[in-house]
């Protein structure tokens, strides 16, 4: 697999979880809401369209398996999933686990209040759960 240079915003607001076929996943460091960023490893798409055909049904087929495995690990109420980049370019699709009681219900989560870091060792905890779900070694 390609290792694409990742945003630089991308970098700072997320850690690795590992890698399938055609996306690295990362968690986004929010406690206040379970969520993981896909990002294509194809150099310079910043539109699903972009992607080959074959690559979109990838694609599609890797965003499943992240939402049944975010679903999985956090009995959550409803997976939302979504490919804005409006602010970060680089192509990737945020898979976030939501509830009834999380801060910014029902709303969306870009822009609800401020950010909380996981703890080390929540971050890590959650980390080796997502990994087991995905079936994932690194």
């Amino acid at each position: 697999m390609i290792n694409i240079k990742l945003d630089p915003r991308l970098a700072a607001d997320s850690v690795r979880v590992g890698k399938l076929t055609l996306c690295e996943v990362r968690l986004q460091d929010d406690a206040r809401f379970p969520w993981l960023v896909l990002v294509p490893q194809r150099e310079g798409a910043v539109e699903l369209f972009e992607l080959s055909a074959s690559d979109r049904a990838g694609a599609m087929e890797e965003i499943a398996r992240v939402s049944a495995a975010l679903h999985a690990v956090t009995q959550c109420l409803k997976i939302n999933v979504g490919a804005l980049g409006n602010i970060v370019r680089q192509l990737h699709i945020h898979v976030v686990a939501r509830n009834e009681r999380d801060a910014a219900w029902p709303g969306p989560v870009w822009g609800a209040g401020t950010r909380v870091p996981y703890g080390e060792t929540e971050k890590a905890d959650l980390i080796a759960r997502l990994r087991s779900a995905l079936a994932m070694r690194d």
